[in-house]
């Protein structure tokens, strides 16, 4: 993703003269070049000539949607530019928008402050009247405010730029279903595909079993062998997985998994995948080290068929890169209800993905009811403690609903010696009994995509880019309200 950029986009006018308009490109070239320098924002910083005019601000716009590197536009009026310009092209601009409120200097001249002075920096009503526009042709955009060189403006347009690559990740984003099938009598796992390509450009296809087999039987020993030595290096191996041990062959048919899984994803170009326990003809254990192992790289994934959760895993992966805290596929599996201390225990039969492990993960080897296969190696650990989110897509019939809820992540109290799966342990804002409500209110799935790397509000504004509801579940949650926009929204929808 290092050849990804977004593009500085300064509004002026002819009116000032091109003394004026000389001090507002190099002003530009210098801000875009500062945000591009000492990692501040996780994509390059391209500045564009200064916009003076419909025609080329219409050009622009159309280099921005035809361009592969460009994952969206930062927009600032250092002087006033009459907005009527702007609407041409901003009525074709297809990639993300960011409209920065900021002036060059940070503090006024007070003695030797001038008309000339006035007529340069003008971004106070300059981008007062891009506002209007903006708001008057209805477009999705993020609005920053503050000095450009403030660590919060930064770090703001840092998280915007994250969702935009997301955003671009998800216009080409290709999904493999194994089986090619949801869980059966499962409602909420499943969703309109042909709909989710023609709005998210998400495409969904499923691939039998037996194609993935095939793939598997072609790895070699020496493969399997170098694969297995990586898991040696890298966890902690029960016992009967060492040399000689009881479940070794497990252990190697793990690693032909992956390995095969791994070759599978590549040469189909796919950058989310779903499994199903009810779908496994031709394989010796349900996959759990490889969906873990996978995810772990950046992979999406979802259970039981679930694109939509494979989906948002992925694209939550790209907004998280670099960032500590991880990200995986999680299920909303059981609780604690002693009064006061309301807790969620999540898991998942094998596929919790390893970057929310706090410590060495260990890989065991348990025996799987589900399924009626060999026992399946998995990675063991807990999640560490800290604010995180829960996110799900739900499709509500004709519309897509993202529901995020922040939550905080605990330490277990107490050890669980005889549970053999990955787990988190949280607690919902506002509080528990609220915040079950609210996701049951909003039709929360029980998967979803959780992370201590990603923000609510960085969900929020995918959500915006993707021009779907969202739904945010948190401190400031009041049931009443929720309610009231739920049945609004329904009623739009």
């Amino acid at each position: 993703m290092s050849e990804q950029e977004v593009w500085f986009l300064t509004g002026s006018q002819e009116l000032y003269g091109q003394e004026t308009l000389n001090q507002v490109a190099a002003h530009a070239r210098e801000m875009a070049a500062y945000f591009d320098t000492q990692g501040r924002l996780p994509v390059r910083v391209v500045c564009k000539p200064t916009l003076t005019g419909p025609d080329a601000i219409h050009r622009m716009c159309l280099e921005a949607n035809a361009s592969p590197a460009c994952v969206g536009v930062i927009t600032w009026m250092h002087t006033f530019s009459p907005s009527k310009m702007w609407i041409r092209g901003l009525t074709q601009l297809a990639k993300p928008m960011a409209h920065l409120h900021t002036q060059y200097n940070r503090e006024l001249p007070w003695g030797q402050i001038d008309m000339d002075f006035m007529n340069l920096n003008q971004s106070a009503h300059g981008d007062r009247e891009f506002g209007f526009v903006v708001a008057r042709l209805r477009l999705e955009h993020k609005i920053v405010v503050g000095h450009w060189q403030d660590a919060d403006v930064i770090a703001e347009l840092g998280s915007w730029c994250r969702v935009a690559r997301a955003a671009a990740e998800s216009r080409s984003l290709k999904i493999v279903r194994f089986g090619g099938m949801n869980m059966r009598e499962v409602a909420v796992t499943g969703g309109d595909r042909v709909q989710a390509e023609i709005q998210f450009g998400w495409s969904i296809n499923g691939h039998a079993v037996g194609d993935l087999v095939q793939r598997l039987s072609e790895v070699r020993d020496a493969e399997i062998e170098q694969q297995v030595a990586v898991y040696e290096a890298t966890y902690t191996l029960a016992p009967s997985l060492l040399r000689g041990g009881e479940h070794r062959e497990n252990l190697r048919h793990a690693a032909r998994q992956e390995i095969g899984m791994r070759a599978f994803l590549t040469e189909g170009g796919y950058g989310a995948f779903t499994t199903t326990f009810e779908d496994l003809y031709g394989l010796n254990q349900l996959p759990g080290l490889a969906c873990q192992r996978l995810m772990a790289d950046g992979y999406g994934f979802g259970a039981e068929g679930d694109w939509k959760t494979a989906a948002l895993v992925r694209l939550m992966k790209v907004m998280s890169a670099g960032r500590k805290g991880g990200v995986s596929f999680m299920e909303d599996y059981t609780y604690h209800l002693v009064k006061g201390e309301e807790k969620v225990l999540g898991a998942h039969m094998l596929e919790v993905c390893p970057s929310i492990a706090e410590g060495k993960p260990s890989l065991e080897v348990h025996p799987l009811d589900i399924g009626g296969k060999a026992a399946p190696c998995r990675l063991v650990f807990s999640a560490g403690a800290g604010p995180a989110v829960a996110a799900t897509m739900v499709d509500m019939g004709g519309r897509m609903r993202l529901i995020v809820q922040e939550v905080d992540a605990l330490r277990p109290e107490h050890a669980m010696p005889k549970l053999p799966v990955a787990r988190a342990l949280w607690v919902p804002r506002p509080d528990f009994k609220r915040g079950a409500h609210a996701w049951l209110l909003a039709g929360g799935a029980h998967h979803t995509a959780w992370s201590q790397a990603v923000t609510a509000e960085e969900l929020e504004d995918l959500a915006a880019i993707l021009d779907i509801e969202c739904v945010h579940i948190g401190h400031g949650t009041d049931l009443a309200a929720l309610k009231r926009e739920l049945r609004w929204n329904d009623r739009q929808g």
